[in-house]
């Protein structure tokens, strides 16, 4: 089951990894460019960093090292996290934005757009001829002209697609397409490819008479009018796209990027083949850039906020929890409730003092440190722990193993919270002055060392009538707590999800994420926690240190 379930987080590491280089390498950078390169090496280096990060510890690495693999490589998983959200986010907008319609660009002749539509029986208007065609199409000879006859203009070849778009048109009068006579010397004016194609007959022929060999055939001009030239039906290429695609992919059209050689109509690219350069690959990468740069910028805003909240310090908490059974003599009572703390690689002594600096500011009674403290070896972590020795309260500090203990050589750490003047509760209960017991049980994951919690021995014998507060790392203990008559349980463990949505996985296996809730007699308040695990950074579930308030009902 443990193989299955490490198989299962490979397999999502691995393919996050690939579909962040997708989006934020191979769809902006220019293939075998340095961009390319340089962001390849970065998603394949990160993760090993990540991979160091959170095996170091468990394999007795020096704590320099582990030092310096925690915050790149942690940080990177947080990053990580959020670029994925932000880009599954940004995949809705992406074929929006990329078939968005293109602004139009003015004709140069001042007319209307070659794409425009074109209402029957309205009039063409001609369009005088580009300057690449003037230099790459030959004149040919003018034919010889009889006397009084009207001068005949050339007209270009006609793409299919708009030819098949004009023959669907009805027929207008032929005075419609003409054209005025040339001034001497000038070159031949060409008409729009539709006009041309508007005056074939229905079978694909032209009407009129042929012109000398080599040339077009003429139409006869009405009276007054000037003869018109129309190519041969024959010389039109096939229809292969759409009249739209035809524009939009011509090389030179307003809409292609500059620069960018000419895709085939029909191309077909091999499957999983990096899309080929062409005319949409500019506005395709436009896009890209945008959503990638959007992304990275979300991912990372968001992870900084988070390091700042942990780096900061914990905020506090006021929660005041009514006690049927408690005394008058306990009214008011505080307990500053401090959990999670992880002490490790990457929060250390300063972030020990901040926490002991902001309990001592609220004047605890007694102060319950439930589990979690550190995350490696006395040997270690001991100096950054020292500040805890500053804890001040009325009552004193107690404290509770969590399942990060276990991991960290659980009886040194009790024996080095003793040193720093915490009273361990190790399945045990002590009596409050101000009138209530408190107990506190090791944490669940000790059962796998031969240490783990025993309600009876910490509860088994205690007068019933008088109110029981119970410190317990985890809050899924809070059904052996209702068992065994607990008034109120204090816990840790969840973080409160940590990192959004990390809070639905919490959900998923504690019976209550962050706050107050009531099972039955007994009541559960959970902490945030006051440090981080992982990656030190919290979106959605600020740290926090809460001064719970007993209330008596008699008062």
């Amino acid at each position: 089951m443990v193989l299955l379930v490490i198989t299962l987080i490979l397999a999502l590491l691995v393919a996050a990894h690939w579909y962040v280089w997708r989006r934020l390498v191979r769809d902006v950078t220019r293939s075998g460019g340095p961009a390319r390169r340089a962001g390849t090496v970065a998603v394949v280096v990160l993760p090993l960093f990540s991979v160091a990060a959170m095996t170091a510890g468990r394999a007795d690495a020096p704590f320099r090292l582990q030092q310096v693999v925690s915050w790149p490589g942690f940080l990177w998983l947080a990053l990580l996290l959020y670029l994925v959200l932000t880009l599954l986010v940004t995949e809705l907008l992406r074929p929006v934005l990329t078939r968005w319609p293109r602004p139009r660009t003015p004709h140069p002749t001042g007319g209307p757009h070659p794409s425009d539509p074109v209402l029957p029986g309205a009039p063409h208007l001609t369009e005088g001829p580009h300057p690449s065609d003037l230099a790459a199409e030959p004149a040919h000879p003018a034919a010889p002209a009889l006397p009084g006859a009207p001068r005949a203009t050339a007209t270009a070849a006609v793409p299919a697609p708009l030819a098949a778009a004009a023959d669907a048109m009805p027929p207008t009068d032929a005075a419609t397409h003409a054209v005025d006579p040339l001034p001497a010397g000038a070159a031949a004016e060409r008409t729009p490819p539709h006009a041309a194609v508007g005056m074939r007959s229905a079978k694909g022929g032209t009407g009129g008479h042929s012109g000398p060999a080599g040339h077009p055939p003429v139409d006869p001009a009405p009276e007054g009018g000037t003869a018109l030239a129309t190519a041969p039906a024959e010389e039109a290429p096939a229809a292969e796209a759409p009249a739209t695609e035809a524009l939009d992919e011509a090389p030179g059209s307003p809409d292609a990027p500059a620069g960018e050689p000419r895709r085939e109509p029909g191309a077909q690219e091999a499957p999983g083949a990096e899309p080929r350069e062409g005319p949409g690959m500019g506005r395709r990468r436009f896009v890209a850039r945008v959503l990638a740069g959007t992304a990275v910028a979300v991912a990372t805003g968001t992870v900084a906020n988070g390091a700042h909240t942990v780096l900061r310090g914990p905020t506090v908490k006021r929660v005041t929890v009514p006690l049927a059974k408690l005394p008058r003599s306990a009214h008011g009572y505080r307990i500053a409730v401090v959990s999670d703390i992880h002490l490790g690689p990457t929060l250390g002594r300063a972030h020990a003092q901040r926490i002991v600096d902001a309990v001592n500011s609220t004047q605890p009674d007694l102060i319950a440190v439930v589990g979690d403290l550190v995350d490696g070896s006395v040997e270690n972590l001991g100096p950054a722990a020292e500040p805890l020795a500053r804890f001040r309260a009325r009552h004193g500090s107690f404290f509770v193993t969590g399942n990060h203990e276990y991991f960290s050589g659980a009886e040194q750490w009790v024996d080095e919270v003793r040193d720093l003047g915490m009273r361990p509760l190790r399945n045990e209960r002590v009596e409050i002055a101000a009138g209530f017991d408190l107990a506190g049980v090791n944490d669940v994951a000790g059962a796998n060392y031969g240490d783990g919690p025993d309600f009876v021995r910490a509860l088994g014998d205690r007068d019933r009538a008088r109110t029981a507060v119970l410190l317990a790392h985890q809050p899924v203990m809070i059904h052996d707590a209702v068992r065994h008559g607990v008034d109120l349980q204090l816990s840790g463990h969840t973080h409160g999800g940590q990192m959004w949505p990390g809070n639905l996985l919490a959900e998923l296996a504690n019976p209550t994420v962050a706050g107050l809730e009531r099972y039955g007699d007994t009541q559960l308040y959970v902490s945030r926690g006051a440090g981080a695990w992982g990656p030190p950074v919290r979106v959605g579930a600020p740290s926090d240190i809460t001064v719970v308030q007993l209330a008596s009902r008699n008062a």
